[in-house]
């Protein structure tokens, strides 16, 4: 029912009833928004975090090999032996931890702060601050009645 459909003639009741259900909505509506923006962050920032983990366990799995390889490079300082293959085997390590470093450093630049969230909880804030006050305030002085309880933000 709009106001149109009975002349402006609803009641204190039917106002407040109206103000209410329309404010919970955008509550609820502000809170969607935000959790949509904050999955999606999350999403990114655990895919970001799980290559930059994976790269770290490769770099630490291929320093054994590569310790190796250089334990044996130095007695095989001639000639192509096994220490090579290790060589070969920590070199590819590498090469794999250097492109997960990648993709994570990829995946936390595309993380974003939920910019319209703040922007429509500040629109909403901009809006409820330029609502007057109850008229009864104005008839204590500026004060608001004992009776009525106002919310501190």
């Amino acid at each position: 029912m709009s106001a149109a459909d009975d002349d402006g003639n609803r009641s204190l009741g039917q106002l407040v009833a109206t103000a209410t259900t329309e404010l919970s909505a955008l509550v609820h509506d502000e809170i969607a928004l935000a959790k949509a923006e904050f999955r999606d962050s999350a999403r990114r920032t655990l895919l970001g975090s799980g290559a930059a983990v994976s790269a770290g366990v490769l770099v630490l799995f291929s320093l054994p090999v590569l310790s190796f390889a250089l334990a044996y490079g130095l007695r095989a300082w001639t000639g192509l032996g096994l220490a090579w293959c290790f060589l070969i085997v920590g070199g590819i390590y590498w090469l794999v931890a250097a492109l997960l470093g990648g993709l994570a450093l990829a995946k936390f630049k595309k993380v974003k702060a939920p910019k319209k969230s703040m922007a429509s909880a500040k629109e909403t804030a901009a809006v409820l601050g330029s609502v007057k006050p109850h008229p009864r305030a104005a008839s204590n002085g500026g004060r608001p009645a004992r009776d009525v309880t106002r919310s501190s933000a």
